[in-house]
């Protein structure tokens, strides 16, 4: 198990916890979160024990001490499944970090029959595996780039893109945690390495140790063609290729958002001509 990735998340997941959400009184504190005797006495364990594992001393936390770390730090049950993956992380078995990762012709082909649709499907560490016409007009920020979490914070366009760019990003980065729990991913190591060193950002959201899946919920965009809409979108995970997730984005009907999505299609097939010429992402990646 690697010690430092245990004391990293409880002292960064501690920094999160507030007082009264404990109902403590919050008085003066000169650090965000609890202290380390209050996340013991809330876990039932020593003061001693818990500075143990926080600086990397103490290896093996038993299951019930996790789940009483769990709660007391406030860890939904994805959560408390990562802190448990940190704990005993799981065999190896799953295919190599370096190896590259496809969506199946038959998602790609479901993905074509959406033309209303914008839809995409990414992988473990947030690359784009296929998209349809509709996404990629979407997504025309991107440029050839395909790498999600890439664009979002070395790409400029991001920040006019999403109208709500630090929530979104955070939750990108919460996401590409929870899809990465094994320790020793070289491929993970070098992107969150890369993106650290160029964006401050970046480390300073990755820092945090949060752990979310995305799931589903609204978006605010700013296009740069058809102006502002908020899509619904929903993400649902590939059986057939773990790891993998299909996100599909939905205008209310009557809206604006409609509106501009249906406008934002005929332009995309009015300008079909020339979509390589222009460099935009790719409608798939095979």
């Amino acid at each position: 198990m690697d010690m430092n990735r245990l004391s990293d998340f409880l002292r960064a997941r501690r920094a999160l916890v507030r007082p009264q959400d404990h109902g403590m009184p919050a008085g003066t504190r000169r650090t965000p979160g609890l202290r380390r005797e209050e996340i013991a006495v809330l876990a039932g364990v020593s003061t001693d024990y818990y500075v143990r594992l926080e600086q990397g001393r103490e290896r093996n936390p038993s299951p019930q001490v996790q789940r009483a770390l769990a709660a007391a730090l406030l860890l939904d049950d994805e959560e408390a499944a990562y802190l448990r993956a940190i704990v005993d992380p799981p065999q190896p078995g799953r295919p190599p970090a370096a190896a590259r990762e496809y969506a199946g012709p038959q998602l790609v082909s479901l993905l074509d029959t959406w033309a209303d649709t914008p839809a995409l499907v990414y992988g473990r560490y947030l690359d784009l595996l296929a998209v349809n016409s509709l996404g990629e007009a979407l997504f025309s920020w991107l440029g050839m780039e395909t790498s999600l979490i890439t664009g979002m914070f070395l790409n400029p366009a991001a920040q006019d893109f999403y109208r709500d760019w630090a929530a979104v990003a955070q939750g990108c980065v919460a996401a590409l945690r929870a899809a990465n729990p094994a320790p020793d991913d070289q491929r993970l190591q070098e992107l969150v390495g890369e993106l650290a060193v160029q964006n401050p950002d970046f480390a300073r959201m990755w820092a945090r140790h949060e752990v979310r899946a995305k799931t589903a919920s609204a978006k605010r965009f700013h296009h740069a063609l058809v102006g502002d809409l908020t899509l619904n979108f929903e993400t649902f995970s590939v059986n057939s290729a773990p790891g993998q997730h299909l996100v599909v984005y939905r205008a209310e009907p009557g809206s604006a958002a409609e509106q501009s999505l249906a406008l934002l299609g005929s332009l995309a097939l009015t300008e079909a001509p020339n979509t390589q010429d222009e460099g935009h992402i790719p409608h798939d990646f095979h």
